[in-house]
């Protein structure tokens, strides 16, 4: 394993264990915290500085362009979890978050290629 690789594991153990704690001490910050792009950011600057000169700012925007679409159908997970909850308990809302996300990737897919856009 390449230090820089074990540097990338430890960030990102790093983050997770900060939100996590976080949460502990208050559900507002720590919901914070997870709400704010670290993974999309962090991972914005391991692409740009492991791409070719040539190929960076191609892949960084790409990067970030995909982001927003495949945000799009996860939102409603976030709303949706705490009633899955309340009817299937913490492992079926998990489940069931998980096909709703597939199911609205999937919609998202069908109605995004009707105007040419490829995801």
């Amino acid at each position: 394993m390449t230090l820089k690789l074990l540097f990338k594991y430890l960030l990102s153990a790093g983050i997770i264990t900060l939100v996590s704690e976080m949460v502990k001490r208050s559900d507002k910050l720590g919901a914070l915290l997870a709400a704010l792009p670290f993974v999309s950011v962090i991972t914005l600057f391991w692409v740009h500085y492991e791409s070719t000169p040539e190929t960076r700012d191609q892949k960084t925007a790409d990067h970030m362009y995909y982001i927003f679409w495949y945000v799009l159908p996860t939102l409603p997970m976030f709303l949706l979890f705490p009633v899955f909850q309340r009817w299937w308990g913490f492992h079926g809302a998990l489940g069931g978050s998980a096909v709703l996300t597939l199911l609205l990737f999937a919609l998202l897919r069908a109605i995004t290629a009707r105007f040419g856009l490829m995801l």
